[in-house]
């Protein structure tokens, strides 16, 4: 007897099998049917299915129990997301224009008149461009993530397609632009750039909010102007925005003041608070915010432990995250085990917005005035930070130095802070909140199909996202008169890439090669170039440089690399460069950023920036949900050696995603597949200072310990400061102690086989064909915060963490207590 399912109409059917195959196997084309087993779908969908069920959610179900097979081949992501894709479609029309036209009235917040009018003027050519047939290279993960945060809805029903959702974004940029527009799509839409969340999400709406970073300052003169700015950040959590805040000269605790001065907790509490309040008060993405403040603070050892499991609840701010901005002066003093002295803020104006040897010498002079209100080991407080950073993962770290001496924003102040993420250095104050409009280069489309790659194409598209990024700060509503001012003064941005891990694996370098250290060197100086030059174009059109521009180190010739003391290779003429940017300016002040970017990936199906993977074989939680992920380069070599089977995939399980341990898995498969906790920390800051001379913004840069310690931690924190990064550590990723069961290692009953009335015969397809790199739209990706599920744990020993030596590092350890030194052959060569 058959099971019914009840079709949209309200019509019931009965349940054939046949036909979910037969759709199974029309939507395999160029997926390895080798490795795809669409009986077994079948199968998982008949045992799922329940009588009376609506063909919608049949089609979903189907969809995931093609995507829960992915572990087994990557193809099987790709057949989900396609059959999401299908069922979209059905329930959508094939204009574009018709969707803009007709956008159903009281579905919030509505779409911009300029948007529909741009859509009006030019409804043929638009709808002509569109290539709805991109939207079936998404892998289940890359659709879930459009379909939950991305795509417009009515009632909580997606009622727009991904292609859509790309060409929303284009016009809403360039309106009536109709050729920059199509440029824009086509990239959009081929997978070569992607904006940033704000923008692809409000594209075209009303009061659109296209920014993604926010940096504020509080002043906390009067209780007024401390509240103002407390309006000022639930404005701008309202609309979407990630927030840095400066709270630096907020005064210390104080009880023996009249009044009384409460201090920073219960200013960061309320922050706190308004976070959550904002949250729960829209939809879409949870607001956040980092609270940065320098190690002299008075309140410094309460603002460490407000996110540990120590200490009292009222003092908690479990929302917020901590940033420290170290001062050299501090390190040294860690360095040579002296005392550091803590001040109150409301005492000690004249150590505010200084940095280098003028906060030097004003520190000292205020230590010997007596005006500190506590002193400590700095040994003492460092090993406060660690520990905070051991257990929480926090606070990050910049070098106040650094952030400042290579700025091109240095002409504007002191700058005491970043943002959210860590990789926007901008000055700030209580009368100008920077803002920044971000984007990213997506960069394993620029593989190409004989293993090279594309730097000419790179540098093309980057001036177009340069363009685009710069037009969305004359686009954008500004939450706030502070932020308007500050992005109309400085227009800075943000480009940065994601995906060199993949990149990595395409071409076949190991993360830690020469070959891949040159490669990562040569993509940032070609995006740099490419943006510069792009600014120097748009000065020159605009008849004037950024309003800012005078002063600025740029107006006198010197770019980020000079601000490095580096000099760029010979791939570029950069004196041509400088010779067209003395002529005409830079429209923007600064112009590189590498963000996290690990929203935007799982839309593109990458890795997060310029992470290396976790894992080869891992859960992924994100926008999306919760989804199986295996790293399909992996597949693709092993499966190019007739590797990839059962008893390979079923170690790779048992080992938490690590080939290291697989004798099956050839040596050098080893070295490219190493995860982020099988690499040595000193290989990432390796990787970041090579590309900083071309980043004049900073870098989210994640450290992976699986099991952190104060000597591991100080030899990393010592060695990016002594690199010369701006930020040192955005998050410390350690492991869990413990691993859940794996039920998937136990023994499984085989289903039996499904007859069809047409059985289907599997195309002559060899396990040795390998999957085209330029099949960029369905990589697989990985990095959110929180996908640990199933990342391997790397064994420690007490070696260089670093280098690996066989001993700890002379140069690069740091004991907890007395510094203990032993000799590390490597650093001391």
């Amino acid at each position: 007897m058959y099971t019914l399912v009840r079709k949209r109409d309200g019509r019931y059917e009965p349940f054939f099998p046949e036909k979910i195959h037969a759709t199974l196997q029309k939507l395999s084309y160029n997926l390895d049917l080798d490795y795809l087993d669409l009986n077994r779908i079948v199968e998982h969908v008949e045992a799922g299915k329940t009588e009376d069920m609506p063909t919608t959610d049949l089609q979903s179900l189907v969809a995931l129990a093609a995507a829960n097979l992915t572990t087994h081949h990557p193809d099987y992501a790709v057949l989900g997301g396609r059959l999401e894709v299908a069922s979209l479609h059905r329930r959508t029309g094939k204009s574009f224009s018709d969707f803009v036209l007709s956008f159903p009235e009281g579905t919030l917040p509505g779409l911009s008149p300029d948007f529909i009018e741009a859509v009006r003027e030019h409804k043929d050519a638009l709808d002509i461009a569109l290539r709805h047939s991109r939207d079936y290279e998404m892998t289940y993960f890359q659709f879930k993530t459009l379909q939950s945060t991305y795509l417009l809805k009515r009632d909580q029903v997606v009622i727009e397609r991904p292609q859509w959702m790309f060409m929303r974004t284009a016009v809403s940029i360039h309106r009536s632009n109709i050729t920059a527009a199509l440029e824009t799509y086509d990239l959009l839409s081929r997978g070569l750039m992607i904006h940033a969340t704000p923008t692809l999400k409000n594209a075209g709406l009303k009061d659109a909010q296209l920014a993604s970073c926010f940096m504020q300052a509080i002043d906390p003169t009067t209780m007024e102007t401390t509240f103002r700015g407390l309006e000022q950040l639930a404005t701008i959590f309202m609309r979407d925005g990630g927030i840095g805040v400066d709270l630096h000269n907020i005064p210390a605790k104080r009880t023996d003041r009249v009044p009384q001065q409460p201090g920073l907790v219960p200013l960061m509490r309320l922050i706190d608070t308004t976070i959550t309040y904002t949250s729960q008060a829209r939809p879409g993405r949870s607001s956040a915010g980092a609270m940065f403040i320098f190690p002299w603070h008075a309140d410094i050892l309460d603002f460490l432990d407000a996110r540990r499991n120590i200490g009292q609840e009222e003092l908690k701010t479990r929302n917020l995250f901590l940033a420290l901005v170290i001062p050299n002066l501090f390190m040294h003093r860690v360095r040579d085990d002296k005392m550091w002295h803590v001040f109150d803020p409301a005492d000690v104006p004249e150590l505010q917005d200084r940095y280098g040897q003028d906060f030097e010498s004003a520190y000292v002079r205020l230590e010997e005035s007596g005006r500190a209100t506590g002193s400590m080991p700095a040994r003492k407080l460092w090993n406060r930070i660690m520990d905070s950073q051991a257990e929480t993962g926090m606070p990050f770290m910049l070098f106040h130095d650094a952030m400042n001496s290579k700025s091109n924003q240095r002409n504007l102040g002191v700058i005491n802070s970043s943002n959210l993420c860590t990789e926007i250095i901008q000055f700030t104050s209580a009368t100008e909140t920077a803002v920044c409009t971000l984007g990213s280069l997506v960069l394993p489309a620029y593989v190409t199909l004989d293993d090279d790659f594309d730097f000419a194409e790179l540098h093309r598209v980057t001036k177009i996202l340069v363009r685009n990024t710069d037009t969305i700060l004359d686009r954008t509503y500004y939450p706030t008169p502070e932020a308007r001012t500050s992005a109309l003064k400085t227009r800075a941005i943000g480009i940065g890439v994601q995906g060199l891990a993949d990149v990595f694996m395409m071409l076949r370098m190991p993360f830690d090669s020469v070959d891949a250290q040159r490669l990562n060197r040569a993509i940032f100086e070609t995006i740099y170039h490419a943006a510069v030059d792009a600014s120097c174009d748009l000065a020159r059109e605009a008849q004037c440089p950024y309003p800012a521009w005078s002063g600025s180190p740029a107006s006198d010739s010197l770019l980020q690399y000079d601000l490095w003391g580096q000099r760029p290779s010979a791939r570029y003429d950069w004196d041509s460069l400088k010779a067209r940017m003395r002529k005409y300016g830079l429209r923007n002040s600064l112009l590189t950023a590498q963000m996290p970017t690990s929203s935007t990936s799982q839309v593109t199906g990458v890795n997060d920036g310029t992470d290396p993977y976790l894992s080869n074989l891992y859960v992924r939680r994100g926008l999306g949900g919760e989804h199986q992920m295996v790293c399909r380069w992996l597949t693709r070599d092993l499966i190019a050696r007739n590797l990839w089977n059962p008893h390979v995939r079923k170690q790779l399980m048992q080992n938490h995603g690590s080939v290291q341990q697989i004798e099956d898995v050839p040596e050098d498969l080893k070295a490219i597949y190493k995860t982020a906790w099988e690499l040595p920390q000193k290989v990432l800051v390796d990787l970041a200072a090579d590309r900083g001379p071309f980043i004049c913004q900073s870098q989210s840069l994640s450290i992976y310990m699986a099991n952190p310690t104060h000597q591991k931690l100080t030899s990393l924190h010592f060695y990016a400061w002594s690199a010369g990064l701006k930020t040192g550590m955005y998050y410390l990723r350690s492991q869990p102690a413990t691993y859940p069961i794996q039920f998937d290692l136990l023994p499984e009953r085989t289903a039996p086989r499904l007859q069809y009335n047409t059985p289907y015969r599997r195309p002559n397809v060899s396990p040795a064909s390998d999957v085209s790199p330029s099949d960029s739209a369905t990589l697989t990706g990985l990095n959110d915060t929180r996908s640990v599920d199933l990342e391997h744990g790397s064994a420690e020993s007490s070696t260089c963490h670093l280098h690996a030596s066989p001993v700890p590092c002379t140069l690069h350890s740091l004991a907890d207590s007395p510094l203990e030194y032993a000799e590390c052959a490597e650093c001391s060569g």
